[in-house]
């Protein structure tokens, strides 16, 4: 094959401005898919993909396509567009030469579409920037253009509609002309970018490469070369969607190779796959990605421990997003705190462990990392709310803050400005964006994002603002440790950090959301909030009757009274030793504020 003939690019969006649809459309015009096995969202195939209408997984597929006399190969890697799914973004944009920016006609630019036109142009690609779903009556198709020209100093504006196929052959034409084929320094020395994996019980660890020199063939005797490992490939092949094996990976191609090696902690994502004999240094891979929220994961039976570790290991291996490190808790056992990318990110992850791997979790109330200083000079870092050392011995504590961008029409300004008021938040500046817009630039403790922000923001703007964020610096923090009592006893999952401000009111918001969703018991129980060495709200649920003298008729009432004392006495006694069993269901619920 012919190098310049390649043709490496990604789809970058907002979420929900078409680009799976755009995707299904170049795999239907280049015959990739026939029309009789096309679905939508094709590139989508996780089942929370398609039940969600998001892209969480990035994709690769190589499209062959004839302009005049000459065939083309068109490797395009399909990216996320929620916020917390940047990082595969990232990765996606390292694989390839150029991106398609797309841009919904009836939103226009949004809040994620800004911070993926930086990525792109930090990392030096060709921008081909294209207006989508020009065919809606709602479709601002000037008022969108001027907007991109405010982000990019781009001539032609191309227009299409990934729905009905309008204008997506003018742009696969463009894609070919504007977008350069992939340049190499070694032609007899194989070096590959690892930009994501793949597990099989039967082949192992499966990378997924953008092969930079050279040419890798089955057979090879290759090398992993951050993490040393050694391996014979075995299938090398390309995505068609599927995976299609192929005699060999030539330089410019996007692939997989098929490494055999059944450990699958072995993968690091920005490895490079080099020659074991006459290797090249490696390539510059990509930054570690660092978990913003965090919350312990425990297997509703410790039988299952094993099995969750090993479940964690292989999502892993495909998102290395995600960490993961043991702890236990006398409560409920062994288990895991996990880092993740936000909150979403959280609930795909804990999802996909029920679905894929048919655990039953118990899932503490998420968290973010804090700084804390100690009075004898010493400092920890400390992201489990149950961890927090004693109030009398803390000097400062430090959080995490974010920078945000929200794209809002003007009208919803007040709104949203009350809305950072209620979560914290310092308003830097806002600027006009187009006729009808306004960009806020605001600051937010991270623990406030995770409150509820995203939903409230929504609400409160009728779903017309957009936000995208970054993280900022880490500021000091009036916050204290809350922890939640059943029969006297401290739940670690239901401890949370709170704001000194609304302690009282989250104490009160956690007790009565516990009794109205916590089982009864034979006993009564008591649900406690405590903070500041002290009780801040207190709630009691019922016990359970029985209706011990229902066998009575007739005759003196003092058998009633005997029978009624010995209950209350064996529920006292049961009190003082009774444990409360608390449901898969309630930590869920909890979770979920």
């Amino acid at each position: 094959m012919n190098t310049e003939n390649i043709r490496n690019f990604s789809i970058i969006a907002h979420i929900d401005h078409g680009k799976s649809t755009l995707a299904d459309r170049l795999l239907e015009l280049t015959g990739t898919v026939e029309k009789r096995k096309m679905r939508e969202q094709f590139l989508d195939s996780m089942e929370l993909e398609r039940e969600r209408g998001i892209t969480i997984k990035m994709q690769p597929v190589r499209m062959n396509y004839k302009l005049q006399t000459t065939n083309y190969v068109l490797n395009l890697i399909d990216t996320p567009g929620h916020i917390d799914f940047s990082y595969e973004v990232s990765r996606a944009l390292k694989a390839v030469e150029a991106a398609i920016l797309l841009v919904d006609a009836t939103q226009g630019v949004q809040a994620q579409t800004i911070s993926n036109v930086e990525m792109a142009k930090a990392l030096g690609l060709i921008i081909i920037p294209v207006i989508n779903k020009i065919d809606l009556v709602s479709a601002r198709i000037e008022e969108t253009r001027e907007e991109i020209h405010r982000l990019l100093d781009s001539g032609e504006i191309l227009e299409v509609s990934a729905k009905t196929g309008e204008g997506v052959e003018k742009l696969l034409e463009e894609i070919i002309k504007k977008i350069p084929s992939p340049k190499f320094e070694f032609q007899d020395r194989p070096r590959a970018l690892v930009f994501d994996f793949e597990y099989s019980n039967h082949q192992g660890v499966i990378v997924y490469v953008r092969m930079i020199d050279g040419e890798i063939k089955k057979g090879d005797n290759l090398t992993l070369s951050q993490v040393k490992e050694n391996f014979i490939a075995g299938d090398v092949g390309i995505f068609s969607p599927n995976r299609c094996p192929t005699s060999v990976l030539m330089a410019g191609e996007i692939g997989y190779i098929v490494t055999n090696i059944k450990k699958p902690s072995i993968g690091a994502v920005g490895d490079s796959v080099v020659s074991k004999n006459n290797s090249l240094p490696p390539l510059s891979g990509y930054e570690q990605p660092k978990p913003v929220v965090w919350a312990s994961i425990y297997p509703e039976s410790q039988d299952d421990f094993d099995d969750l570790r090993r479940s964690l290991e292989r999502l892993h291996l495909s998102d290395s997003s995600l960490t993961f490190e043991e702890e236990s808790s006398g409560t409920v056992g062994r288990g895991f705190r996990c880092g993740f990318l936000g909150m979403l990110h959280l609930e795909i992850i804990t999802e996909r462990l029920k679905r894929e791997f048919n655990l039953s979790l118990i899932i503490a109330s998420p968290t973010i990392n804090y700084k804390i200083s100690i009075k004898d000079g010493s400092e920890k870092y400390i992201y489990s709310p149950a961890h927090f050392p004693e109030e009398h011995l803390i000097s400062k504590i430090f959080e995490p803050w974010i920078e945000m961008q929200i794209i809002t029409p003007p009208e919803k300004m007040n709104s949203i400005v009350q809305l950072l008021y209620e979560h914290e938040s310092e308003v830097a500046e806002t600027e006009q964006f187009g006729e009808h817009r306004l960009i806020i630039k605001a600051r937010m403790p991270l623990r406030e994002l995770m409150r509820n922000f995203f939903d409230e923001l929504k609400s409160a703007t009728a779903g017309y603002a957009s936000l995208n964020y970054k993280m900022y610096d880490m500021r000091e923090a009036d916050v204290i440790k809350m922890e939640v009592l059943l029969a006297d006893e401290v739940v670690p999952a239901f401890t949370r950090i709170v704001s000194r401000k609304k302690v009282h009111h989250e104490a009160e918001e956690v007790v009565e959301k516990l009794k109205k969703i916590l089982p009864r018991a034979l006993f009564v129980i008591k649900i406690q909030a405590k903070a500041f060495g002290r009780i801040l709200a207190s709630r009691s649920l019922s016990a359970l009757r029985k209706d011990v003298t229902g066998y009575l008729y007739g005759g003196d009432r003092t058998r009633k009274m005997k029978l009624w004392k010995k209950q209350q006495k064996g529920k006292k006694r049961l009190k003082e030793i009774g444990r409360v069993n608390i449901p898969h269901e309630v930590f869920v619920k909890m979770m979920q504020r």
